[in-house]
């Protein structure tokens, strides 16, 4: 069709129906309109796609005709202009037609051919938006498309034909998220490595999002072909990006897709020929349908928190702490660097045979080994003989990245407690623990060494203090005082004194998550001429950490019960939602 008249009504053909082309969103009814809702119970034809739930279709009136025109990938499919057709003829006789598509209807649809044709027979239309399974199947898997830090820009890509696309343009795009292309997954990889995308870059394949059946695999382009083989994909949606390793930490308890409501959303309505906008939900409280008058209170609203981190890395801590509510200021107070030298780490991944377990118990490790193992020509399967144990979720979620799962993970989160909980005797046996490689705690090694372990020790990175303060965080580090203290301030300046501007710019809790971090916190506050108020909290994320808190700093005000980022936040939630006590 000429698409110079897309858009324009033909005259005079006697259309009398009505077509509503509704997107059913990712399957269940969850995630369906209520608009779409009440179009489907006013259906008298329900032309449908492969990937539409067909439990959608129960929500019909009684006789009210079923078509399937397939549309997936690989399997047998009515072909568009035979669609428009049947559109066509449904509108013409009067009927009023419900075009039931999965997704957004706009969103690699092929809805303009449809609608160019019941225009030219001056059929009416009506367009439903629905959500598009690029966007849902991020959200129900925890990963968000965009991040300040992480990604500004989003491609949305048809995969269905690689060959089209510009793999220039899209491998600098911070986040992928491409549809239909479960069959040309390695195509995709290859494409994307070659154009100087990193190995290392998280991916994620979702299938069946927002289904029952929904299944997801994680892992890095590197490894997510391999992970996936001889596994059925599609329909999948395929996301690239840096923002696919925020998952672990804002995923849901909530199962997904979450439960149908009880009782299930019920319209009562008359029939509407004209298919009329108006609704009457009778069964449906008003207030449900309505924002609450005051929005729910968070246990951190108006509580600013300094996190101190090391720099490079993605602050999913500071996510946790904003879904909470709090304000978040962020100070990479360590640098991660690569070793003074990788020969040691080298040495031992060219023998890798020789070892019986690999200890990983950093984030840090793990991502430092595995650039080292791929630099040396080799992947996870070199890994094949060993055994691997790791310490903390971050490290074992930095590891499931990989597509490697570990063997054994100490109940407790610290390293202390990986050598009292191993799973086998350690006399004799042969361990590779690539680390820190200065600064770090010996606890582990006197340990292993203590059980007879055959340890080696190779520096894998290297961390430092920070030499720069981000000059946001020295703004509110160093802000004026207000009206009210200038006074005070002025007391100390004039005796040298160093000025409290933490108490000033209003921060309310410093966090730290390892001991090097409070070293070098104070070695900056010390640089800057400020010290720590006795009003701003100092909160820890284990005993190692609340012992430097307490020679560096002087005091420790909340430690975690759980040593990770998620049970300091758990923490500072608690701590915010104890009763105030009186003076």
């Amino acid at each position: 069709m000429d698409k110079a008249v897309m858009g324009k009504r033909a005259q005079g053909t006697g259309a009398t129906g009505s077509v509503a082309i509704v997107g059913a969103g990712p399957g269940a009814l969850d995630y369906l309109t209520v608009r779409g809702y009440f179009l489907l119970t006013q259906a008298q034809v329900v032309v449908y796609d492969a990937l539409v739930d067909e439990t959608l279709l129960t929500l019909t009136p009684p006789g009210c005709e079923h078509i399937y025109v397939g549309k997936r990938g690989g399997q047998p499919s009515l072909k568009q202009p035979t669609i428009d057709q049947l559109l066509v003829q449904q509108c013409q006789r009067g009927r009023r037609v419900v075009r039931l598509k999965s997704g957004d209807p706009f969103i690699f649809g092929r809805t303009s051919s449809e609608i160019q044709a019941l225009h030219e027979v001056g059929g009416k239309v009506e367009v439903v938006p629905g959500i598009s399974s690029a966007l849902a199947a991020p959200l129900l898997t925890g990963i968000p498309l965009t991040d300040p830090a992480m990604s500004r820009t989003v491609a949305l890509v048809s995969a269905h034909d690689p060959d089209s696309l510009d793999w220039e343009a899209l491998a600098r795009m911070d986040t992928l998220v491409l549809l239909m292309g479960a069959r040309h997954l390695a195509i995709i990889v290859q494409q994307l490595m070659q154009r100087g995308r990193s190995p290392q870059t998280p991916t994620a394949i979702i299938r069946w999002a927002g289904q029952p059946q929904q299944q997801i695999w994680t892992g890095t382009l590197q490894s997510i072909v391999q992970k996936t083989a001889h596994q059925s994909l599609a329909p999948a949606v395929i996301l690239i990006g840096e923002v696919v390793s925020l998952r672990p930490y804002l995923l849901s308890e909530q199962s997904y897709p979450p439960t149908p409501p009880t009782p299930p959303l019920t319209v009562t309505v008359e029939p509407d020929p004209t298919l009329s906008p108006t609704t009457t939900l009778a069964s449906t409280p008003v207030s449900s349908l309505q924002s609450p008058s005051q929005p729910a209170a968070v246990p951190l609203s108006g509580k600013t928190v300094l996190v101190t981190r090391a720099a490079g890395q993605s602050s999913q801590f500071a996510a946790l702490l904003q879904a909470q509510g709090a304000t978040v200021l962020e100070m990479p107070a360590i640098e991660i660097t690569a070793p003074s030298s990788w020969q040691a780490l080298d040495g031992a991944i060219a023998r890798l045979q020789q070892f019986d377990w690999l200890i990983l118990t950093s984030a840090n490790g793990v991502e430092y080994f595995f650039e080292r193992l791929m630099a040396q020509g080799k992947d996870a399967r070199h890994l094949a003989t060993l055994k691997i144990a790791v310490v903390g979720k971050k490290t074992a979620a930095s590891l499931s990245q990989r597509g490697i799962l570990p063997d054994f993970t100490p109940t407790e989160f610290v390293a202390d407690a990986l050598v009292q909980e191993f799973p086998v005797p350690l006399a004799g046996v042969r361990v590779l623990f690539p680390r820190v490689e200065t600064g770090g705690r010996d606890v582990l090694v006197q340990a292993l060494t203590t059980a007879h372990a055959e340890i080696v020790e190779v520096p894998a990175y290297q961390s430092q203090c920070a030499t720069a303060m981000p000059a946001a965080v020295r703004q509110a580090l160093v802000a004026k005082p207000s009206a009210e203290s200038s006074a005070q301030s002025s007391a100390k300046s004039s005796a040298n004194e160093p000025t409290d501007a933490l108490a000033v710019s209003g921060i309310d809790i410093v966090t730290f998550a390892s001991a090097k971090t409070v070293r070098c916190f104070q070695q900056m506050l010390q640089r800057e001429g400020i010290s720590l108020p006795p009003t701003c909290q100092v909160a820890s994320i284990g005993p190692q950490t609340s012992v430097a808190c307490r020679e560096q700093l002087g005091r420790v005000d909340l430690e975690a019960a759980e040593y990770t980022l998620e049970g300091l936040a758990q923490a500072i939630v608690q701590r915010a939602l104890q009763p105030v006590e009186a003076e």
